[in-house]
């Protein structure tokens, strides 16, 4: 049987968690994220103290102007700070678990399967102790480092997680034991079901089916008109029957790289249980690729990039090199081999590889017309733009994927 170590964590009104980070003058009370009292947009953000009066996200600023009491505060937002407090929340999560895979801005998907001789204690009762407490140590974490309040949910798959997440909140952590999902899904309303909407539930509605156990005990045949081709699998999640794959990578956030930024550097980083020089390769291949695409975005060349590798013993090493100024993603992975080659001098396998560029300038030079491949960079900056940053890939990081 399969054990629950498939966690969801999600950042609670994260966008209103933010806020009240940047103004204290905000917490305990109703805030509205999304735009100004009786202005245009959409909510992006509610927070619980708003949501009694039936705000929601995805609902108009002026119909949330009319339900909100007098006292609620709207803001515009903050996204590129949203975006920074993203990425420090995935880093936290990442101590814990090799494999996390993000869901969107403030919503993450972490394996914690074969993690529980990492966790175990003296006191724990079982291994879904284990993994229980570690997870409560995860949000903890977050809340302690950044000020943001965090849910959980454990389960046997990514849709039961998701709906144990949803149970947990606000700012708690449950977990669903293997063999307990269908009675803990059997009396929740169809909507906690993640791929039943609005829409959905009225047609159901009409049916008489109001709960998931009711929705378990009707034919197929008597829901495939509102469903069509994914009504099995929405069965089968009905019933706790999901997968226990983590999905695909989605981007969650736009790292922080304000235009025409030299100071600092960019860099990225990557976290795995172990892996050898097989895909070593492939890892920093996808690494360059994306301080590259970075510094593309921010307007800027990098005249150093500097390798970073942890074995599993945590013993960490850092080469670095002074290059000629370029934003280019394969003349950065030819000098990144270059830098894992003089590094890797140990057997042991390694727990993390991290890319980070400096000695940023302005990108003002004018190409020529063999330009080394920047041209073919922009080419590929606006491909992901159009179509998503997995669309187009080095052949290098293509390989690693397949694996």
């Amino acid at each position: 049987m399969r054990s629950a170590r498939i966690c969801c964590i999600d950042l609670d009104t994260f966008f209103v968690s933010v806020e009240r980070l940047l103004d204290p003058s905000l917490r305990g009370r109703p805030v509205v994220v999304g735009g100004r009292r009786w202005g245009s947009g959409v909510v992006t953000s509610a927070s619980y103290e708003v949501r009694a009066f039936g705000v929601r996200s995805g609902m108009s600023i002026r119909d949330a102007s009319e339900r909100a009491p007098h006292d609620t505060v709207f803001v515009p937002g903050h996204h590129d700070e949203y975006s920074a407090y993203s990425q420090k929340a995935r880093e936290i999560v990442e101590r814990f678990s090799p494999v996390v895979v993000a869901a969107s801005i403030d919503e993450h998907y972490v394996d914690f399967r074969g993690c529980e001789r990492l966790y175990r204690r003296a006191g724990d009762r079982d291994d879904d102790a284990t993994i229980l407490r570690a997870v409560r140590e995860m949000t903890g974490a977050i809340d302690r480092e950044l000020g943001l309040p965090s849910s959980a949910g454990i389960a046997t798959s990514r849709s039961m997680a998701k709906v144990a997440s949803g149970l947990a909140k606000p700012a708690g952590v449950v977990l669903v034991a293997a063999g307990e999902e269908a009675a803990t899904l059997a009396p929740l309303p169809v909507r906690k079901l993640p791929g039943i909407g609005p829409v959905a539930e009225a047609k159901l509605g009409a049916l008489g089916i109001a709960t998931l156990g009711q929705l378990v005990s009707a034919s197929e045949a008597r829901v495939r008109p509102i469903f069509g081709a994914y009504t099995a699998g929405i069965l089968a999640s009905a019933r706790g029957d999901g997968a226990g794959e983590l999905g695909r990578e989605r981007p969650a956030f736009r790292e922080h790289d304000p235009q025409g930024v030299v100071a600092g550097t960019i860099s990225n980083e990557c976290t795995f249980a172990e892996t050898g020089a097989d895909t070593a390769a492939a890892v920093l291949s996808s690494l360059c690729e994306r301080v590259s695409s970075r510094a593309r975005r921010r307007g800027v060349l990098a005249g150093r990039i500097t390798l970073k590798l942890r074995y599993t013993d945590f013993t960490t090493i850092s080469h670095g090199r002074t290059i000629e100024p370029t934003n280019v993603d394969f003349e950065l992975h030819g000098v990144a081999r270059e830098l894992y080659r003089e590094a890797r001098l140990r057997p042991m396998p390694i727990r993390l590889l991290g890319i980070a560029v400096g000695k940023l300038r302005l990108d003002a030079v004018q190409l020529p017309l063999f330009d080394g491949g920047h041209r073919r960079s922009i080419a590929v900056d606006r491909v992901r733009d159009k179509f998503g940053y997995d669309a187009v890939h080095l052949a290098t990081t293509l390989s690693r994927r397949r694996r």
